[in-house]
């Protein structure tokens, strides 16, 4: 069986669908989820969501050790943990950063995210399609590499 892929989600995303909908939209975290795990299909999926920068890091490791790469949607985090980014730069497999909104579009404090320095790819401004975006971007990645982690 295939390492999973994970997907985790920072500060506030368990709010999605009433948190800003004019800026973050009306679909629920749990739908995100949902679509994940569609576009997934038969590859292994944890889908995670935490408003704790400890977590998200501990998540981080564990990910090192477990998974074929990361979806990552650091939320607030994005623009000030550097923890956060040296735990994404010990991952061996691909990252894809997500953003439901386009950040370079927002205030000037959301368009600098310091986790784009670890990322393989970035993916901004398409709601939560992009999710779905994210995780077909690793399945191809994973499965263009011959030498992709695989659990034993």
């Amino acid at each position: 069986m295939n390492k999973p892929i994970y997907v985790l989600n920072g500060p506030n995303l368990n709010r999605l669908g009433m948190r800003e909908p004019e800026i973050y939209g009306r679909t629920t975290l749990a739908q995100i989820e949902a679509l994940c795990r569609r576009t997934a299909g038969t590859q292994p999926l944890e889908f995670r969501q935490t408003n704790s920068e400890t977590q998200m890091i501990d998540w981080i490791h564990e990910a090192i050790d477990r998974a074929s790469g990361i979806v990552i949607n650091p939320a607030a985090y994005s623009f000030t943990s550097i923890a956060i980014l040296d735990a994404l730069k010990m991952f061996p497999g691909p990252i894809i950063e997500l953003h439901i909104s386009n950040i370079h579009r927002r205030e000037e404090i959301y368009q600098r995210s310091l986790m784009s320095r670890a990322a393989t790819a970035v993916i901004a401004g398409l709601g939560a399609k992009g999710y779905s975006a994210a995780v077909r971007a690793i399945v191809d990645l994973i499965d263009d590499d011959p030498v992709a982690p695989s659990a034993p």
